[in-house]
């Protein structure tokens, strides 16, 4: 078909599958789609994979090679400026440069962006989400462990080596037993991750057996936990406020650092809604810094689309500077 318009793809990779998305170039979401994520063979068959996806894409839309003016692609694990991710375990990556081999895949003559998934969650919100309007933000994500993805002035806080905004391990409590994912005691994920709050959900259960609970005899979820508290459950209320506690002082701690104009939460956990935001915000007031107390805490609305809108927009802020970001669209799935 005939037209003025170009494309550019967001691309999310994840273990299980890779979501893709078609935008234009004023980053309206106008297709959407998944293929599965091949990581056998150390995950050599999944940037292919998506090369084809992206081709059989553009086909079905009749649009010619001309029509694409870039690709972004996010991944779990820490990437630099240059593409380089040091290890996506999950992916069976070890170090390579992602973006030189995309420009292998679709050639050298497109914009190529490669950047962390929490980031580009944390960008898909500041063009698109609830940080519409905002140039410093901090999005916190609470699921399987913790994400964050960190805006400064407009910009991703990448760091030297691509783990910039990976605040989940940072020592939150003295006197833990038991070792973080990353090895360490003590990590803000041990706690304030969905995995946290069971962990300690169960840890509390065993260790006051004298005490009546609908959690007994179930699996303990963390939204077992909200759900039981919200009908009044003595003991998942006191899991959920000492949960909010803890969350709220590493929020503080994170908040008193970066000065963030709005924290936006999201990942499993957030689904508890405004409960969440009112067991952590004393605990908040409490430890942060005296011209943080105030920042604006709310929740992330693009849910699983906001590594594609994120990816995308790291190709379009190169491509189109200054341009405005639009309402998420929703695309055709």
């Amino acid at each position: 078909m005939e037209t003025d318009m170009r494309y550019v793809y967001g691309i999310d990779i994840g273990g299980t599958t890779v979501k893709i998305g078609r935008f234009s170039d004023r980053g309206e979401l106008l297709h959407k789609f998944e293929i599965p994520t091949r990581t056998e063979d150390a995950g050599e068959h999944i940037l292919p994979d998506i090369k084809e996806a992206v081709l059989k894409d553009m086909e079905e839309a009749s649009l010619s090679r001309e029509d694409l003016a870039g690709v972004g692609v996010d991944m779990p694990g820490p990437v630099d400026r240059g593409g380089l991710v040091h290890k996506a375990a999950n992916l069976g990556w070890g170090e390579f440069n992602v973006r030189d081999r995309l420009a292998e895949l679709f050639g050298g003559d497109l914009s190529l962006e490669v950047l962390n998934d929490a980031n580009a969650a944390a960008l898909g919100e500041m063009r698109s989400g609830a940080g519409k309007g905002y140039r410093d933000i901090l999005v916190v994500t609470l699921g399987t462990g913790i994400g964050g993805g960190i805006i400064t002035n407009g910009e991703i806080l990448t760091g030297a080596r691509g783990s910039g905004g990976e605040i989940g391990h940072f020592h939150l409590t003295d006197g833990e037993t038991e070792s973080c994912g990353c090895g360490n005691k003590g990590c803000f994920e041990q706690y304030c991750s969905a995995t946290g709050l069971v962990r300690m959900a169960k840890r509390y259960l065993e260790e006051h057996e004298e005490e009546d609970s609908a959690l007994r005899g179930t699996e303990v979820t963390a939204k077992s936990i909200f759900d039981e508290k919200k009908k009044g459950d003595s003991v998942a209320s006191k899991i959920a406020s000492e949960y909010g506690r803890l969350l709220g002082k590493g929020l503080a701690v994170i908040a008193s650092i970066l000065d963030p104009e709005v924290i936006l939460i999201g990942g499993g956990v957030s689904k508890a809604g405004p409960v969440l935001i009112d067991l952590l915000r004393d605990s908040y007031r409490e430890n942060a810094f005296n011209t943080a107390k105030d920042t604006k805490i709310d929740f992330c609305v693009l849910g699983n689309d906001a590594g594609i809108y994120g990816a995308a927009g790291s190709v379009l802020k190169g491509i189109n500077p200054g341009d405005a970001a639009v309402e998420p669209s929703g695309g055709k799935s």
